[in-house]
């Protein structure tokens, strides 16, 4: 069975530090492109930050320069530091991928992880 399994959600003043961690499991040949999103009360969801399997990441304008995306292939692991966090990035977080098995590719998403940030 395959899974996207995210930690290291909570809650955090403002200013505070989060790293959220993703792990994929299941018969996983590769993984493509790996990304962080997010969705607040009310708003659609949106693109933090993606990385590919080759390192290129981009990110959304609000997090540039306070956050960084990372992976680690040999773990199927992608990571999202966040630093000088401010009230407007409360949201879950959803990590995404997109896996490689031996006869197809196919997107994923992890099950959500809320991210609290209080003033």
């Amino acid at each position: 069975q395959v899974q996207l399994v995210e930690s290291g959600g909570g809650l955090v003043q403002a200013g505070g530090s989060l790293r959220l961690s993703c792990a994929a499991s299941g018969s996983i040949f590769s993984i493509n492109a790996m990304g962080w999103y997010r969705q607040a009360p009310g708003k659609q969801r949106e693109l933090v930050a993606a990385i590919t399997s080759g390192g290129s990441t981009n990110y959304a304008d609000s997090v540039k320069g306070r956050f960084t995306i990372s992976r680690d292939n040999a773990k199927n692991t992608v990571y999202l530091q966040m630093n000088s966090l401010k009230p407007e990035d409360t949201a879950v977080y959803y990590c995404n991928a997109d896996l490689v098995f031996r006869d197809y590719v196919n997107d994923y998403w992890g099950q959500g992880t809320q991210v609290t940030v209080s003033s």
